[in-house]
């Protein structure tokens, strides 16, 4: 469940790829663009990749276990890492330990997805076990009803108003305005939110993602090929993985980071208070909310009372989401479970351009993905620290 110790095995090279509304190219091929991308910016060669972790929804038809054929490689170590909004946190978790164990030498990780027309639609329908048994049938397609309930019994616990998932909302999306591959450019005002349609109670369409293609992806070595190769890079300083965490809770109002946070800052010797950029993972405003409470920023139920009180955008006292997150960007399947990541390597690499915040150094990211019928399964949290 806990890693702190990765000892010198870094990661570098940020890299966002081809976010689109929609597309016709499959997830390999968005995979392999990605990859591309990697290796130039890297100036490296596809053969000194020699490990490859991959997320997707969409590759079906290509899975994980045929990637080295198709993108010509041979490679020592493949991991198929399918946890969704978690997914960046446990690549980067297994390509860690890959590295430090001596089964690869350099691994890249990607999420990717493709999102032809129709393509949500039929993702949702087939998405898991309680998708196809127990909630696409009965016309409750997709996770907008999950997160509804979700939704509803957070604000009846604690007060919480649309107006303040609003104010989360208008920050995420002012920051994606600074944001070159985000989807979702134009800022939007309190009383736009509001009046957006509704969707499945509370939900309005301002509270969901926009489904979309696209691809992100880091790599994974030691810090002697990182310096070797005279990249920016950026240390691991704590990592807490988790499954399934509160299980007898009837009520889905915390997720796993609630039970190992402690033990994340204790084995990063940090607080909250050191933090200088924060990505959580944003599939819905009620997830952010249970984050920010979960990774120490406020007491539990008292998340809307911190949006009040402080400024989230890339300027602010707490920048957060400086991407725009996928409420900004968009949602590229499972590639959303590596664009926080992504976003905050970006950050303390210095490589934000155009959003960079101001002398980060230290960043957060918490990940939450595979949802069931009532939650997400895994929940995952990096601390990332500049070289």
């Amino acid at each position: 469940m806990i890693s702190s110790d990765f000892d010198r095995v870094v990661l570098a090279v940020p890299t966002s790829f081809g976010y689109a509304k929609h597309s016709k190219q499959s997830a390999d091929w968005f995979v392999a663009q990605c990859l591309k991308r990697m290796l130039v910016d890297a100036g490296i060669e596809k053969s000194d990749v020699d490990g490859l972790a991959v997320s997707s929804f969409t590759m079906a038809t290509n899975p994980v276990a045929s990637l080295s054929r198709s993108l010509g490689m041979s490679l020592k170590w493949l991991e198929s890492v399918p946890f969704g909004g978690a997914s960046g946190i446990l690549a980067l978790r297994r390509a860690g330990r890959a590295v430090q164990n001596g089964d690869a030498s350099i691994v890249a990780c990607i999420g990717a997805d493709s999102n032809p027309r129709g393509g949500f639609e039929s993702l949702v329908s087939r998405f898991s076990m309680a998708s196809e048994d127990a909630v696409f049938p009965y016309g409750a397609a997709g996770p907008s009803m999950p997160f509804a309930h979700m939704t509803r019994q957070y604000m009846d616990a604690t007060g919480t108003s649309r107006e303040d998932f609003g104010r989360l909302c208008i920050s995420q999306r002012w920051n994606s305005s600074k944001c070159e591959h985000a989807l979702l450019r134009s800022p939007i005002s309190l009383a736009e939110y509001l009046e957006a349609p509704a969707i499945a109670e509370p939900l309005h369409k301002l509270d969901l993602v926009m489904p979309c293609a696209g691809a992100d992806g880091f790599l994974v070595m030691s810090e002697d090929a990182a310096l070797a190769l005279r990249l920016p890079y950026a240390r691991i300083r704590s990592l807490v993985e988790r499954h399934n965490a509160f299980a007898d809770d009837q009520r889905i109002l915390r997720g796993g980071w609630a039970r190992d946070s402690d033990v994340f800052y204790g084995l990063s010797g940090l607080r909250p208070r050191d933090i200088d950029v924060l990505a959580t993972y944003d599939d819905f405003p009620v997830v952010v909310f249970m984050q920010l409470e979960a990774l120490g920023f406020c007491e539990p139920g008292r998340a809307a009372e911190f949006v009040r009180d402080n400024d989230l955008t890339i300027n602010g006292n707490l920048p957060h989401n400086t991407s725009g997150g996928q409420l900004g960007c968009g949602q590229a399947g499972a590639a959303g479970g590596y664009l926080g990541l992504v976003e905050i390597l970006r950050q303390i690499t210095h490589q934000a351009s155009g959003r960079q915040v101001n002398g980060a150094r230290i960043g957060v990211v918490a990940g939450y993905g595979m949802a069931v019928y009532d939650r997400c399964l895994a929940t995952g949290i990096a601390m990332l620290e500049a070289a």
